[in-house]
């Protein structure tokens, strides 16, 4: 009763504090409430991580946006601009460039800069679903080998992440992508359509590598569970495209960029509350044979053949749960069709060149709102009303 203000950090994470966490605190002191939307600072993540853009961008429209980050809204009409998209097209595949030369340096693995990057980079927790998009990249990777037709748009599938060290299933979850890289690059055909990259020792430097050079942005947290995330945030600025839940404030991603350049997927955070009630991860293996599949090679050796029981618990908690709770508590196998379908979309929009760079370039030109410089001065605004110095 002594909190003259709570607030939640995106829209969507205000609106549960308002109808879920604090919900008999809302009904009492409803003006308490606010929704400020986290920020990322552009001077790092544009300025300093992505120093060719910076340039471009400096040429296009000035340099207004440099002190003034939603004057990155300016960059809007040269998405139809033909020579500008080139030229942006230019200076992502110089940051892909760059971030193959830190890989094959730190790590001795050579990816291919031609190829889409799909990008996953954030902490390692189950409700990020990193579990997730490895399945789905292990379904794709089946479809390849059983069909010598089947064929998706070549990507590098690239995570970057840590877990707490206590963590032993996010471990886990690790060691299951280091093992899926290895089966992948042991088939000749998959191989040359999918490599997947677990970076070592991430960092905020290697971030400042990887993150200009994402084409794609995986923003997969279970609706509802991710407060806003700042990730999904630098990747836009950078002009990766967003595949990901209505969740955090990708919701306010979608807002800014509209349907047609970002990929939504999933279940919504109201219809996560209404599954845990109702929803039975068996069924969805029961009946869906390309997940039973994938699941089942959990624990018949294809991926470890000398040890068949090593993601054994990955399985279980997927089907049956822990300790008698829910199985499958962050709806991995429930949102692994939608996803799938997904992607699917993202690749053939790939294809497309001048439909997706143009989605790129909208992503840059809408990210100003996502500064942080915006979030304090709204925070000054509502909260601290603080007189701003003058330098």
């Amino acid at each position: 009763s002594d909190c003259s203000t709570v607030n939640g950090v995106s829209q969507i994470h205000a609106d549960i504090l308002r109808k879920q966490t604090f919900k008999d605190y809302y009904a009492l002191a409803p003006e308490r409430f606010l929704g400020i939307t986290n920020g990322i600072t552009h001077r790092r993540w544009l300025m300093q991580s992505n120093p060719e853009l910076s340039d471009l961008l400096d040429e296009a429209i000035g340099q207004a946006w440099r002190k003034d980050a939603e004057r990155l809204s300016d960059l809007t009409p040269l998405a139809d601009d033909a020579a500008f998209r080139e030229r942006f097209a230019a200076i992502k595949l110089h940051n892909k460039e760059r971030m193959a030369r830190m890989i094959r340096e730190h790590q001795g693995t050579i990816i291919t800069p031609d190829t889409m990057f799909d990008v996953q980079a954030k902490r390692l927790h189950e409700y990020k679903r990193q579990l997730l998009n490895a399945l789905a990249i292990l379904i794709l990777y089946n479809r390849i080998a059983d069909n010598p037709n089947y064929e998706i748009t070549p990507r590098t599938y690239i995570f970057g992440a840590k877990a707490s060290p206590a963590y032993y299933r996010a471990k886990l979850i690790i060691k299951l992508l280091g093992n899926l890289g290895e089966l992948i690059d042991k088939h000749p055909r998959a191989r040359k359509m999918m490599k997947v990259v677990f970076l070592e020792n991430y960092c905020v430097s290697a971030a400042e590598v990887l993150i200009p050079a994402a084409d794609v942005s995986e923003q997969l947290s279970t609706a509802g569970k991710e407060a806003s995330g700042t990730g999904n945030m630098k990747f836009m600025m950078n002009g990766a495209v967003t595949v990901g839940t209505m969740d955090g404030a990708n919701c306010e991603i979608h807002d800014a960029v509209g349907d047609d350049n970002i990929f939504i997927f999933g279940l919504r955070a109201d219809e996560v509350e209404e599954g845990y009630s109702k929803y039975r991860a068996s069924e969805i293996y029961e009946t869906n044979p390309s997940i039973r599949r994938a699941m089942d090679q959990l624990i018949n050796g294809e991926l470890c053949p000398e040890n068949h029981q090593l993601f054994q618990e990955l399985y279980h908690a997927l089907l049956f749960g822990d300790n008698g709770g829910m199985a499958d508590p962050y709806f991995v196998l429930k949102d692994l069709p939608s996803f799938l379908s997904t992607q699917r979309r993202v690749g053939e929009a790939y294809l497309d060149r001048d439909k997706w760079l143009k989605m790129a370039v909208i992503n840059t030109a809408k990210s100003g709102i996502f500064a942080a410089d915006r979030t304090i001065a709204e925070y000054n605004e509502k909260i601290w009303h603080l007189e701003p110095l003058e330098l």
